[in-house]
């Protein structure tokens, strides 16, 4: 007779699956799991406590990095908040602008978990292809902000400037000769929205190879169908949002149920699963990665069409244009005042949801009427969907405690906030 025994294993914090500083503390039978106890608090950012201490507009810079793989949709929500209190609305273009990002950021997301994920269950190629799309896009956010990750381009009453028309170009190197680098430029040519445009065109074709490689591999199934089921009624208790809500088969979407920006001006499809386990929330995630290529679609065609301003002309909350600042007293004066003081916000409370690539973000801004924020606390998705990891794993074998990690999409930056 074989001698099975009790373990109590720790599971990270510096393992490559834990997605952050997370230490799991497994409970097994054999290699059986009976309970798994998430502790956090070895990243602790102490974002919402350093808000308090900041003007409004030096907060936007920390939301990129509570989600550093969603960082222009963590901005939304902040900035929406900000925006309800001050009662302003940005642009319609404004509006278009940060949908397309918000969707772009989407792709960002999916892509990065994709890979992860793959290759937390051993698959190595999927990785590399995602990566390549990413870089793409990555260099859609430094060609708008100057920042490949951290953009802090949107900004109350709008998006800090207008799309560009030339994309930066790669140049001749030791590593690569003129001809190499006219082929590397081909999609260059033309504004950044011929450039996502083309992106869009190549897309859906690189999806289907993320498809060939994982969604009938019949290794890839054993690894990820009927594990870690979550139903939609525990999906719901749970506080579980976003794709993890939608593979438990509850068509719920902010975009849908409570528009907000120009989403209720697009059109797209809400995916769901049917199982609510792991290979189900792939499925919705793939799926989503073709739903936001045709809604960056719409949203170049609108742009295309409709230019306009971007931002209000409020120069108590929008600084004035540079030019401005450089020849005129008053927008100077402007100028100064809201980037040493910044702005007040009536007194009061809001709070603002987006539909992030994880789930529900939302932003609750408490205002006492001054230049900074009474208190600030965020919603955010991962930390809801950690806490059910003890239910979904139980009963489970210790390999599949990565599957299921992994499906949940875990990134600790708003974790431990």
């Amino acid at each position: 007779m074989s001698d099975i025994r009790n373990f109590t294993m720790n599971f990270g914090p510096q393992h490559p699956s834990a997605h952050g500083v997370l230490r799991l503390i497994l409970e097994m039978d054999g290699e059986v799991i009976t309970k798994a106890d998430p502790h956090i608090g070895l990243l602790h950012r102490a974002t919402e406590k350093l808000a308090e201490s900041k003007p409004y507009n030096q907060n936007i810079g920390y939301m990129d990095r509570l989600d550093y793989v969603s960082m222009m949709c963590n901005e939304h929500g902040y900035v929406m908040a900000i925006e309800k209190l001050l009662g302003i609305t940005p642009p319609l273009r404004a509006l278009y602008i940060r949908t397309l990002f918000d969707e772009i950021t989407r792709i960002l997301n999916h892509l990065l978990w994709l890979g992860a994920h793959a290759l937390d269950l051993g698959a190595m190629t999927v990785f590399l292809y995602t990566f390549r799309e990413r870089e793409d896009l990555i260099d859609c956010y430094e060609a708008v902000s100057g920042s490949r990750m951290h953009a802090t381009y949107y900004r109350p009453g709008g998006v800090k400037s207008d799309l560009p028309d030339s994309m930066p170009k790669y140049q001749p190197s030791r590593w690569h000769n003129k001809q190499e680098v006219k082929k590397m430029n081909a999609n260059r040519q033309g504004s950044l929205l011929d450039f996502i445009w083309d992106f869009t065109e190549r897309f859906p074709r690189c999806v289907d190879e993320y498809e060939t490689l994982l969604t009938n591999n019949r290794i890839w199934k054993q690894r990820t169908v009927d594990i870690g089921i979550v139903t939609a009624e525990r999906a719901l208790q749970n506080g579980f949002s976003g794709p993890m809500l939608r593979g438990s088969g509850v068509a719920w979407d902010l975009r849908k149920k409570q528009p907000y920006a120009a989403y209720e001006h697009v059109d797209f499809d809400i995916p769901i699963g049917l199982n609510g386990d792991c290979y189900d929330r792939y499925l919705v995630r793939v799926e989503e990665l073709r739903q936001s290529n045709h809604i960056i679609r719409q949203c170049i065609n609108w742009l295309r069409q409709n230019p306009g301003p971007v931002s209000i002309d409020d120069h108590k909350i929008v600084p004035p244009r540079r030019i401005n600042m450089k020849r005129d007293m008053e927008s100077m004066i402007h100028h100064f005042k809201l980037f040493t003081e910044g702005y007040c916000l009536p007194a009061g409370e809001a709070y603002a949801a987006v539909e992030h690539p994880k789930g529900e973000f939302g932003v609750y801004l408490l205002s006492d009427g001054a230049n900074k924020p009474y208190r600030l606390k965020i919603r955010a998705p991962s930390f809801n969907h950690l806490a059910s990891l003890d239910e979904m794993t139980q009963g489970h074998m210790l390999a599949d405690v990565v599957t299921v990690l992994s499906s949940q999409d875990i990134v600790f930056g708003e974790v431990d906030r």
